[in-house]
């Protein structure tokens, strides 16, 4: 073999060996490629489940907050609803202490003008006097109503714990037990609230008709 064959088997032995290195270059490059391209899929995938987890998390987030919201929305109406009431009530009970301190000149005039004999001829000074104290008894009770004072109406009325006071016992067989025969003093109310318990007496039966009604009874039963 001559010189010059020896060069072109050399040249061609040379462009074998660059395809290969080609071939086996680009192999490289696309498993490279195909390894890129996976793990940029798996950063995407990673991305979009950190992006749902996080979605899930802000309305999670977003619900306690609004039932935050409500709940204080709520307390703050209970707060305004009890502010209201308080509001209301230290007006219209404001002067409870004050209305009972009043009471008292108020039951010292009744018992003067009761204390009177009215059949009796008093002289005209006297009868003035008589008038005048009417005249202030009846503007004290004009004054008590437009605050909400008003009278508790106890005689005949049946013994009631939330509004009299029993002083005393009294013997009645006409009327049944537990009947306010007697005002000793008068109660009053404020609104709706208790100012003042009436004082009373309470009919009550007789020892002798108590036992003959104690009778009725256990023959009424017995009869049953």
């Amino acid at each position: 073999m001559n010189k010059k064959e020896e060069n072109y088997k050399k040249e061609t032995e040379e462009e074998i060996d660059n395809d290969e290195i080609v071939d086996t270059n680009q192999d490289n490059l696309e498993e490279n490629n195909s390894k890129k391209v996976d793990e940029e899929q798996s950063e995407v995938n990673n991305i979009g489940e950190e992006a749902l987890l996080t979605q899930e998390e802000l309305q999670e987030e977003i619900r306690s907050l609004k039932e935050d919201k409500i709940r204080v929305l709520a307390e703050m109406e209970n707060l305004r609803k009890r502010f209201d009431r308080e509001k209301i009530d230290s007006i219209k009970y404001g002067s409870v202490n004050f209305a009972r301190d009043i009471l008292s000149p108020g039951d010292n005039l009744d018992r003067a003008l009761s204390a009177i004999n009215q059949e009796e001829d008093h002289p005209q000074s006297i009868k003035n006097l008589i008038e005048g104290l009417k005249m202030v008894q009846k503007e004290l009770s004009t004054v008590l109503e437009k605050n909400g004072i008003s009278k508790i109406n106890a005689t005949n009325k049946k013994f009631d714990p939330n509004l009299h006071q029993a002083m005393m016992e009294i013997e009645r067989d006409d009327i049944d037990e537990g009947i306010v025969v007697q005002e000793i003093q008068t109660g009053y109310m404020m609104h709706d609230r208790l100012l003042r318990p009436a004082m009373v007496g309470v009919s009550k039966k007789s020892k002798q008709n108590s036992t003959a009604d104690s009778k009725k009874e256990k023959e009424t039963k017995n009869k049953d």
